[in-house]
């Protein structure tokens, strides 16, 4: 089946919309027509060479190249076809993607944390993961599907364990949205951060990931929510979806903003959702956390930042704590059906966020947008 899709192909080459030929599902896979996918930071950390995989990895993979890549990881569409062996779900079925894979079998997911599943480790590049050979195919070569979705693609064949089934009264491009950024953001502060009634939080960049964390300190009772980002249009649309405080740094948080809010005792809570993660960014946070608080590390840093500014003493004689985070820490399958709920019933702010639609052509227009600040969020319409 021959289907129009954005590649990367090549480190910082720009994003360009082919026609591939995709195979039909073969056992445990599933058909999917897309609706709506996305337009996540992290596919351009993957473009940029910020995200990648060892030479050794993709030898183990299969794989001789990050690239060929068809990108986006986010999205949701209509049930196709389905393989053999897939009973969870049948054609016709409303899906949403999910970049965390759930076996439903290791360790991580009998536990409940899906969210770490041992799939995770053959998901950034490589064949299917239910028999190691290829299904999509560009110029005589095999092609890599960011997290084993490629969501930039008319349609998609993944392995069951990457969709899930959600009510078909749910609007389809809110539940794209939530298949990754949103959803993120929100566990950050809700689960991974553990955001209480009367805490203040600050929430250090304010895109998709942002706002999404933005929303789950409201949610958890958060009694002032400090949006913080240098581009000031994500600061006054932080401000109408939640957040009571902005600044343009934490330098002027520190300074204007927690003095007076919380009497120099800084913030319970601080995220870190920029568009990319660098260690200096840790020790602006610490800077802003109140003794006994946590620092949530939400967004990707490049796969080579091995070091990070922090002030240990500091750090230590405050017992504060460092915390990473994937997917928020919460289930996809869980976590995404409950948050559309809560869109569903206009108590979570998703369309405002979007600030431009996209055709599949237009992918790497949208990126270049999301680079000079114009977007919080594009999303393509198929």
């Amino acid at each position: 089946m021959k289907v129009r899709a954005a590649l990367a192909t090549g480190v910082n080459e720009p994003w360009v919309t082919e026609t591939i030929d995709i195979d039909e599902p073969h056992p445990y896979e599933v058909k999917v027509k897309m609706a709506f996918a996305g337009m996540c930071h992290s596919d351009e950390h993957a473009r940029t060479g910020d995200m990648g995989a060892p030479a050794e990895v993709l030898q183990m993979l299969g794989a001789p190249s990050m690239f060929p890549l068809v990108g986006g990881h986010e999205g949701s569409g209509i049930v196709e076809s389905v393989g053999e062996g897939v009973t969870d779900l049948k054609a016709g079925d409303h899906v949403a993607v999910s970049f965390v894979p759930s076996c439903r079998k290791c360790q991580y997911c009998l536990s409940g944390r899906a969210y770490l599943c041992d799939l995770l480790a053959g998901t950034l590049v490589g064949p299917m993961l239910s028999d190691g050979t290829w299904r999509h195919h560009w110029e005589g070569q095999n092609v890599n599907r960011y997290a084993q979705l490629g969501t930039f693609s008319e349609y998609i064949v993944v392995h069951e364990a990457s969709v899930f089934r959600i009510e078909p009264w749910y609007d389809l491009r809110a539940a794209a949205l939530l298949s990754c950024g949103i959803s993120t953001g929100f566990g950050s502060a809700a689960t991974r951060g553990g955001v209480k009634p009367g805490d203040v939080v600050a929430v250090i960049g304010c895109g998709g990931v942002g706002s999404g964390a933005i929303q789950g300190a409201v949610h958890a009772g958060a009694r002032a929510v400090i949006a913080i980002d240098t581009e000031p249009s994500k600061v006054e649309r932080a401000l109408k979806i939640g957040a009571t405080h902005g600044a343009p740094s934490t330098l002027d948080a520190a300074f204007n903003i927690l003095p007076d809010l919380t009497w120099g005792q800084n913030c319970d809570v601080v995220i870190l959702t920029p568009g990319r993660l660098t260690g200096d960014l840790v020790e602006q946070a610490r800077s802003i956390t109140a003794k006994g608080g946590t620092i949530v590390a939400t967004a990707i840093a490049p796969i080579g930042q091995t070091s990070v500014d922090i002030n240990l003493q500091m750090f230590t004689l405050y017992n504060q704590s460092l915390l990473g985070t994937m997917f928020g820490s919460t289930n996809p399958r869980v976590a995404v059906p409950k948050l559309l709920r809560l869109h569903s019933e206009g108590s979570l702010i998703i369309d405002d966020l979007i600030t431009k639609e996209y055709s599949i052509e237009e992918v790497n227009q949208g990126y270049v947008d999301l680079e000079d600040g114009k977007n919080i969020r594009g999303v393509v319409r198929f």
